[in-house]
């Protein structure tokens, strides 16, 4: 008897093992499918996220013209046309200074090469090197030319193979958004039904609206500061003669919606074209310094000041963010991974087996304040 209870125990103990180790197995398994699946599917995926943030942004407008005594068909079509609206009536502005800029791309490009043989001709040596260069191209002036052309028209191919499929995932969110606010809170609705206790449908509509809540507080602030900041880069960058300061603020406006990479990206596109079009680069690296200046103020002091500390995030946990998912979605994902992370933040907040993981994606000194909401 004695034997068969510790063949018993000694049983139980390796199906612990056996249990235990291939958990995080099957997690780090999942993990990897995960990502490998957002990846697959992003062209499906992008889309239907986008739609999903943005019905969750205009919910709480959604709700406002139900009182007013629109349904939610004619409140999600009014939604729905302003963005449209408002979206082709901006692409139709920048249109033609856009269009300029991207067929002087090549002239752009030379330019550059030229400014920078500019400066390194100040080294010794250089000089022989320029000499060699120029010669290659003068003996293949006529190859050099069809080279640039054959570029060009190849860049120009490829942006127009990829604008219908853009085009069609646009088209996608916006037919998705708008079922999604004509369906009103059938969702939340259908929710409430299959879950069993009181306490969870109180809690999930807790959730429900709380994200709502502070994804419209969140993006809202930030593309009113955003707005200013493209306002107050396009008035700098006029005063200090570049051309297409308009470009370059709704440029400024729209790439400060990505967190850290969207700034550098906006210096980086200033100061190129600033090398190209002034006359000194002393007046080039001005105009990088200035709109430097002017994001580090608008990161450093006035987003912290108007976004409450319950919506400010890890800066690290932010960036990895921002970089994974730029690396699966390219562009969109790079918009989207901040307002998912306030998002999964603030649905932490509800769970306490998720608590931890909501501290942990939350800004310094933000636990103390989510503990004193919660205790009152």
């Amino acid at each position: 008897m004695t034997d068969v209870e510790t063949e018993g125990s000694e049983r139980v103990a390796r199906e612990d093992v056996t249990v235990s180790m291939p958990r995080w197995a099957i997690i780090g398994i999942f993990l990897m499918l995960l990502v490998g699946g957002l990846a697959y599917a992003r062209d499906f995926l992008m889309p239907v996220v986008l739609a999903l943030l943005l019905q969750l942004v205009f919910s709480p407008v959604r709700r406002q013209l139900e009182r007013w005594g629109l349904p939610s068909a004619l409140a999600a079509i009014l939604i729905v046309g302003t963005l449209v609206t408002g979206g082709a009536a901006g692409v139709a502005s920048l249109a033609v200074p856009a269009s300029g800029w991207v067929d002087r791309a090549p002239e752009i490009g030379l330019e550059l090469r030229e400014k920078f043989e500019e400066i390194r001709g100040v080294t010794e040596g250089v000089e022989e090197a320029a000499q060699q260069v120029d010669e290659i191209t003068e003996s293949e002036e006529e190859p050099g030319v069809q080279r640039v052309k054959v570029e060009e028209e190849g860049n120009a191919l490829a942006i127009a193979m990829s604008l219908p499929a853009v085009l069609a995932q646009v088209v996608f969110t916006l037919i998705l958004l708008f079922f999604l606010l004509s369906s009103g809170d059938m969702f939340y609705e259908k929710i409430v039904y299959v879950l069993p206790s009181f306490r969870d449908k109180r809690r999930a509509i807790r959730i429900a609206y709380d994200i709502e809540r502070k994804l419209s507080r969140y993006l809202s602030t930030i593309a009113l500061i955003n707005a200013g900041l493209g306002v107050s880069v396009g008035l700098v960058l006029w005063w200090l003669g570049m051309p297409s300061p308009a470009l370059f603020g709704v440029l400024a406006f729209l790439l400060n919606f990505i967190p850290y990479v969207g700034s550098l990206l906006g210096v980086g596109a200033a100061v190129i074209v600033a090398i190209v079009t002034l006359d000194t680069l002393n007046q080039a690296f001005a105009v990088g310094a200035v709109y430097f200046v002017l994001t580090s103020i608008e990161g450093q002091i006035v987003t912290p000041y108007f976004v409450g500390r319950s919506l400010r995030l890890n800066t690290v946990v932010v960036f990895l963010s921002v970089t994974l998912f730029a690396w699966l979605w390219s562009v969109v994902g790079m918009l989207v991974a901040t307002p998912l992370l306030v998002a999964v933040r603030t649905f932490c907040e509800h769970v306490p087996g998720l608590q931890n993981l909501g501290h942990f994606l939350s800004a310094r000194g933000a636990e103390s304040e989510v503990s004193e909401t919660s205790d009152s």
